[in-house]
């Protein structure tokens, strides 16, 4: 791997834990490089994490651990794929995808990053974590009770937001994450893995919202529409689809029927919406 005026070139990316052989030049933002040793074939690369945009639009990026050893993944996990970063402009936490190198011998490397205060207070008070998500749930259905006392009360203006920065899309790991970045735009919070796995894609979840991202190179189907929104009721929570390759016509109306918004992810990281609902909660965001 070689760094030529702050981009990394980077011959190998993994996409649905296949491997894929390509040449890619990642943008980085200008941070800390440290020395990455691959275990299989002992090269050395030298290594900088890419930043991603918090909300507040300042840069982000996870600080590595220069006394760290890279690790091969073998296998993949969603909280081993995510790691916790605090903005220093902000001081917003949110989690964001944990550093990963390819090695020019085929092996995918887990870069160390040294613990973050999410990470700390997350294994050091677990019991404190599920109190503060049992009191979450009891302020929503408070919240929840007030607002259904309240009738029909006129709707606020959706707050203002900032400009919208997506994450390019190059893998199916990025989608997720353009899908995720999106959603805490439009003011989700508490954004995890979905608790069922859906039958096609990747399901994640925030509160009182289940999403689905294909990032296949298939249009979704009525079935894979259907199924998310059955699973949505069962949970209670609004739904909406994120697809690379659009959707099959039959799809697309029976979404607008059962009311699921859908967006197709460009490139780019910028979601499209594809229906007027989608139109809608792009303008107006999470309620």
């Amino acid at each position: 791997m070689k760094t030529v005026k702050g981009r990394t070139t980077r011959p190998y990316l993994e996409d649905d834990g296949c491997a894929v052989r390509c040449e890619v030049v990642l943008e980085w933002a200008m941070s800390e490089s440290v020395s990455v040793r691959c275990p299989a074939c002992r090269r050395e690369h030298l290594y900088e994490a890419p930043a991603y945009p918090c909300e507040c639009g300042a840069p982000v990026a996870p600080a590595l651990d220069p006394h760290g050893t890279a690790t091969a993944i073998t296998h993949r996990t969603w909280d081993d794929e995510w790691v916790g970063v605090r903005c220093t402009a902000c001081g917003r936490e949110n989690e964001w995808p944990r550093p990963e190198l390819g090695c020019p011998c085929g092996t995918v490397l887990r870069v160390p990053v040294a613990r973050s205060d999410m990470d700390s207070a997350r294994e050091a008070d677990t019991g404190s974590a599920q109190e503060a998500d049992t009191g979450s749930v009891r302020e929503a259905d408070t919240g929840s009770a007030r607002e259904a006392g309240k009738g029909s009360a006129p709707r606020k203006a959706p707050a203002a937001r900032r400009v919208f920065q997506p994450v390019t899309i190059r893998t199916a790991r990025d989608a997720v994450t353009a899908a995720a970045v999106y959603l805490r735009w439009l003011g989700y919070r508490d954004i995890r893995r979905a608790d069922q796995r859906p039958p096609t894609g990747i399901g994640i979840a925030a509160h009182g919202l289940l999403a689905q991202v294909d990032p296949t190179v298939r249009p979704a189907s009525l079935r894979d529409v259907e199924c998310l929104w059955l699973t949505a009721m069962t949970e209670s929570a609004a739904c909406v689809y994120f697809s690379l390759a659009g959707y099959a016509p039959d799809a697309r109306a029976q979404a607008d029927s059962l009311g699921v918004p859908l967006f197709v992810l460009d490139l780019t990281g910028t979601p499209q919406p594809v229906n007027t609902l989608a139109d809608e909660l792009d303008a107006t965001g999470a309620q």
